[in-house]
């Protein structure tokens, strides 16, 4: 079952305040063409993506990014003995030089002692250890390209189906352009027959068996059924190609071309409308079919 180059995976998850986005994306490429887009702080997971990318995959312009956001929340409210400490021995203080003065005091609150900045505060939240975040995007990695694997398999389930309906048309032309040319054979038999009569009741001298070499080279010249069976050939290659496991791609492309050059040469040789129409619809086929086969990884 062939496999396209197409396909797109995500993969979200989270830690603590720290949340995430995986994204894996293709589409086709002469060979292996892979982009990362990963945040700061990140970039020792590239090599371990473009490994497990390059032992899974082929083909393709694969790019890989990830989106990555950590949030601030509040710590708890917690009182700083030390600091309470250290306001309470300075109020003692002030208290002291006031009476030494004679200047009167109003007593503080608790709640005015609370309101002074660092004996009662939010405590900071401690920051997400950075590597335990990159561990947990690490064992992401094989479950985002599994996901990623699917979905280009589904993809080729549908070029597959593709491929199959176009190469049933290519047997049919097939079929077609080798009737179309047994008729034409018969038919260029009949006329050179009344031909070669005509010129032997006409021309003194003519010699009978040089003008039996030229018939005969026409006829060669004019015979397609080498092409017939190199197509047939092609054909068979195609088929085993759609079951075949493991890229095939590459090996489509060039069988693609080896069609389309059996088809030209079918037009060019044919001498008949049925069949040159037969070899130009067949042309037209071979293209949509290798469009496809640009897809396939």
């Amino acid at each position: 079952m062939v496999n396209s180059m197409t396909g797109f995976a995500a993969l979200k998850g989270s830690l603590g305040q720290s949340r995430w986005s995986f994204e894996i994306r293709s589409v086709n490429a002469r060979g292996m063409d892979l982009r990362f887009r990963l945040p700061e702080g990140q970039e020792a997971l590239e090599p371990l993506l473009r490994a497990a990318i390059a032992k899974t995959f082929a083909r393709g312009a694969i790019t890989c990014g990830l989106r990555l956001q950590t949030d601030s929340a509040p710590g708890r409210m917690e009182l700083n003995s030390e600091q309470l400490d250290v306001v309470l021995a300075a109020l003692k203080t002030v208290e002291a030089r006031a009476d030494e003065q004679n200047v009167t005091l109003a007593h503080a609150t608790g709640a005015e002692l609370l309101a002074l900045k660092g004996v009662f505060d939010q405590s900071e939240n401690a920051a997400m250890d950075p590597a335990r975040i990159q561990a947990a995007l690490k064992d992401q990695i094989a479950p985002l390209l599994a996901a990623f694997s699917a979905a280009r398999a589904d993809e080729g389930k549908a070029l597959h189906d593709i491929l199959s309906k176009q190469l049933a048309r290519i047997v049919e032309l097939v079929g077609l352009a080798a009737e179309a040319a047994e008729e034409r054979n018969a038919q260029m038999r009949e006329t050179m027959q009344t031909n070669l009569a005509k010129l032997l009741d006409n021309t003194d001298g003519l010699e009978e068996s040089r003008l039996m070499q030229e018939l005969a080279l026409l006829a060669v010249k004019a015979d397609v059924s080498e092409e017939l069976d190199r197509l047939t050939a092609h054909i068979k290659a195609a088929e085993a190609l759609l079951v075949e496991k493991g890229p095939v791609g590459r090996k489509f492309d060039f069988l693609m071309q080896e069609f389309n050059r059996e088809a030209n040469t079918l037009c060019s040789k044919s001498g008949a409308t049925a069949l040159t129409q037969i070899g130009l619809d067949l042309k037209t086929v071979i293209d949509q079919m290798r469009e496809q086969v640009q897809n396939v990884e």
